[in-house]
C-alpha cells in the first residue's frame, strides 16, 4: 500500500486531504505541532478508513524537528509516494508593524519546510519514477498582499520550476492556489472576515478535489472556483499598479 504524507493534517485542507488520500487507501504520515489532534486525526482516519497512520509532532520552525521529516521523506524503506506540502499561517500586520520573528516563522513554514521536504522526496521519487507532491500555495501569490504573498510567490514559482525540470518523467509537482476557503486560517490569524461575500467562500473538500484531480493529471497550476480564475487571471495579468491596489484592498479586510 502506498503511503503519503501531509504536513498540516489535522485542520483546514491538510485535514481534507489527509481524508481524501485515506479514502483512495494511501496509509498516511501527519505532520503538525498538537499531539493531541493529530492522535485524534489518526485514530479517526484508521477507523473510518482502515488505513495506517503515523504521526509526526513537528514544529515547522525549528530545524531538528524538520531534519525528522526529511528523513522519513529519504527514507527508501516504506518511501513516500505523495508529499502534501500544506502547513502555513499568516500574520494580520503590515511588515512595518510586525515582529521580525513572527515574519522569520512565516519565512520558515512557508518557504524553507517545503523546499527542504521537497528536496529530500524528489531524488527518490525520481530514481523510482513514480510520486506526486502538491505545495498548497495561494492566489496571494500573484498579487502584492505583504509577506505572505511574497512566500506564496516562491511557493507558486519554485513549483512551476519543478515541473518543467521533471518534464518526461513520472514524478507530477502541482501548486494548489485556493482563494478564500473556510478553515481555521483566518481565526487563527485574527482576520475579520466578516466583510467577505459567502460567494468568494470555497469549501477545503472541494479545493482538494480539484487539486488532487489536476495534481495527477500533473498540471503545474491548480486554481478552484470560477471566481478566483477571474480574480487570478486580473492579477497575472493586469497591470501592476492596478495588482498593488487590490493587493493593498485585500489586506485592509482581513485587519
Amino acid at each position: 500500500m502506498a503511503t503519503a504524507l501531509v504536513t498540516g493534517a489535522t485542520a483546514g485542507i491538510g485535514a481534507a486531504y489527509a481524508k481524501r488520500l485515506a479514502n483512495e487507501g494511501y496509509d498516511l504520515i501527519l505532520v503538525a505541532r498538537d499531539k493531541k489532534r493529530l492522535t485524534d486525526t489518526a485514530k479517526s482516519l484508521s477507523k473510518e478508513f482502515g488505513v495506517k497512520c503515523e504521526i509526526l509532532v513537528t514544529d515547522l520552525t525549528k530545524s531538528a524537528q524538520l531534519a525528522k521529516v526529511e528523513k522519513r521523506l529519504a527514507s527508501k524503506v516504506k518511501p513516500i509516494e505523495v508529499l502534501i506540502n500544506n502547513a502555513g499561517f499568516g500574520i494580520n500586520k503590515s511588515f512595518l508593524d510586525s515582529a521580525r520573528d513572527a515574519e522569520q516563522e512565516l519565512l520558515d513554514v512557508l518557504v524553507t519546510a517545503p523546499m527542504r521536504l521537497t528536496h529530500s522526496v524528489l531524488p527518490i521519487m525520481k530514481e523510482r519514477n513514480s510520486g506526486t507532491v502538491v505545495n498548497v500555495s495561494s492566489v496571494a501569490s500573484w498579487i502584492a498582499g505583504g509577506t505572505y504573498s511574497a512566500a506564496k510567490s516562491y511557493l507558486t514559482v519554485f513549483t512551476e520550476s519543478l515541473h518543467s525540470e521533471l518534464r518526461g518523467t513520472k514524478v507530477n509537482i502541482s501548486a494548489l492556489c485556493p482563494g478564500f476557503t473556510r478553515t481555521e486560517f483566518h481565526e487563527r490569524g485574527r482576520m475579520k472576515m466578516t466583510g467577505l461575500p459567502n460567494f468568494m467562500w470555497l469549501s477545503a473538500e472541494m479545493v482538494v478535489a480539484h487539486s488532487w484531480k489536476a495534481a495527477k493529471a500533473n498540471k503545474a497550476i491548480c486554481i478552484p472556483g470560477w471566481q478566483y480564475l477571474i480574480l487570478s487571471s486580473i492579477s497575472r495579468f493586469g497591470p501592476r499598479p492596478l495588482v498593488r491596489k487590490i493587493g493593498m484592498n485585500v489586506r485592509k479586510k482581513q485587519r
